[in-house]
């Protein structure tokens, strides 16, 4: 009962906040949540695991640049927050696109050879726009997605998420019936592969083994997917870039779990070379690695 009342009470609180950004102009609603988070955010205790990750796997950064990338990752969470009342103010087309995309012809190479594709991204920039793939290609793309723990904010969350994507699958065995079959009619999928796994596979990122879900290279062997990575940047303000990377060479040494393995290595080395291309717009807040 109790949690009931406070999962109501959140709720309603997330409700108010998004009707306030929502009457605002996107660029001034995307300045206030970048400020507020950048003053709040680098002082509260959560924001320490962030600095004990970044001094461990990036300490070239020094403590200036540490603490320079903790105020940026609050900036761009704030920023993220504040934008998803607008994402259909955040186009990739018209006379003022705030989303340039680069490696079109990696999906329409995909496109033509009739291939079904699986798109992978990480906790960058605002990572919810990765789904207007579906926009600018016309196929249509499947996020998979952690539900939130609040089912009044989840549907609050999938209303707004499912105005810019295909369809949005949840993890567990009943999203990967819906991706199976997603696959099977050649469309596409996109994941989110930088977030902490209890399973998996160890596998290794920033050098350290971490767990890391295989569902991906399954999925991709088993049909055969064009596997691209969709790298998101934050330009300044909201305005974004989708760059397109080639896709992988699947390989095929007749072991499904050495393939399993080669595959995710690969990706995981690709979302290393994202994070420390641009440190403050990645999510350090993860318990990525098992003893962060």
């Amino acid at each position: 009962m109790l949690h009931r009342l406070r999962y109501r009470i959140e709720a309603a609180l997330v409700l108010v906040c998004y009707g306030v950004l929502k009457v605002m102009p996107l660029d001034m609603a995307s300045a206030l949540g970048g400020f507020v988070a950048r003053v709040l955010g680098p002082r509260i205790g959560l924001s320490n695991r962030a600095r004990r990750n970044m001094r461990r796997f990036m300490p070239e950064l020094g403590e200036a640049g540490i603490e320079k990338a903790v105020v940026e990752m609050w900036d761009n969470l704030g920023r993220l927050a504040a934008e998803y009342p607008h994402l259909d103010d955040i186009r990739i087309d018209g006379a003022a696109p705030r989303v340039e995309i680069v490696g079109h012809e990696h999906v329409r190479a995909a496109q033509a050879a009739g291939r079904p594709a699986i798109f992978y991204g990480a906790h960058l920039a605002n990572w919810e726009l990765g789904a207007m793939l579906t926009t600018r290609f016309g196929t249509p793309l499947h996020v998979i997605y952690r539900e939130a723990n609040n089912r009044y904010v989840e549907a609050l969350f999938r209303s707004r998420r499912s105005r810019t994507a295909g369809g949005m699958i949840p993890k567990g065995k009943k999203g990967a019936r819906m991706a199976i079959d997603a696959l099977r009619k050649g469309e596409w999928l996109g994941m989110l592969l930088d977030q902490k796994m209890n399973d998996g596979m160890p596998v290794p990122f920033f050098g350290v083994d971490a767990m890391t879900a295989p569902a991906l290279a399954t999925l991709a062997l088993r049909f055969n997917c064009a596997v691209l990575g969709a790298r998101l940047e934050r330009l300044g303000g909201a305005r974004f870039r989708i760059e397109i990377q080639p896709p992988l060479e699947l390989p095929n040494s007749g072991d499904r779990t050495v393939d399993q393995f080669a595959i995710m290595r690969t990706v995981n080395a690709e979302i290393e070379r994202w994070v420390r291309a641009r440190p403050g717009q990645w999510l350090w807040l993860h318990r990525r690695w098992p003893d962060a």
